[in-house]
């Protein structure tokens, strides 16, 4: 069986991903959902890396997955632990010395064109259960963004096998954007699921099953 790393994007916890951790330990597997330090000023990319590294401790067979901004701090987990798969769902896909500040202009997701929208749940949970949005929103905690102008350290994306999973109906990063930053910056075609930006609280069970096809295609159900 495999372990999951689930990293959750900005301003969030791991909680986040609590119904498709319960999904895949049905399943047999393992699973790490930490918080990372988004609070914390003092905290930059490499202290991101470096919490979800202590939380895997000396785990093996790790299928690292990376919601939104988390797309950032996953590269760096692999730098730092041997992992098996990499797996970006509905990401933000950094460029080597890009800083999580300067991402919107290094993709031109500035120049989008993309629906407005004021009310938070509106933009991120419009598909999730009204209850599920309410304790996001509860749990949700501020981003601070101190650090959010260092660049991406890596000089190239980590020699692990890659899957990027898009959701067609994201209003944060719609389907067409990540579709070409996709192909732009690791030469290749995403995978789709329906749903909008938040897919573990909104469609678990078929998030869950993605994940898990994917880690059987790398050969880590044994």
């Amino acid at each position: 069986m495999a372990t999951f790393v689930l990293i959750h994007g900005a301003g969030d916890v791991g909680w986040y991903w609590h119904l498709v951790e319960a999904e895949l330990r049905a399943r047999g597997h393992d699973t790490v959902s930490p918080d990372l330090p988004c609070e914390d000023d003092s905290a930059g990319l490499p202290e991101y890396a470096g919490t979800v590294a202590e939380a895997i401790g000396d785990r093996t067979d790790l299928v690292v997955v990376a919601q939104s901004s988390g797309g950032f701090t996953a590269p760096l987990v692999c730098d730092r632990v041997a992992v098996e798969l990499l797996v970006l769902v509905a990401p933000m896909i950094p460029a080597p010395g890009e800083s999580p500040a300067g991402y919107s202009a290094g993709t031109g997701y500035d120049r989008e064109e993309r629906g407005r929208y004021d009310d938070v749940v509106a933009l991120f949970y419009q598909d999730v259960p009204p209850e599920l949005a309410a304790e996001a929103l509860k749990r949700g905690r501020a981003q601070s963004e101190a650090r959010m102008g260092e660049p991406f350290p890596l000089r190239a994306w980590p020699d692990v096998p890659t899957r990027v999973l898009i959701c067609r109906d994201d209003r944060v990063f719609p389907a067409g954007f990540l579709r070409r930053v996709s192909r732009e910056r690791l030469g290749t075609t995403p995978d789709e699921i329906d749903g909008g930006h938040t897919p573990a609280l909104s469609r678990p069970h078929e998030l869950a099953d993605r994940l898990e096809a994917y880690a059987a295609e790398e050969g880590l159900l044994r």
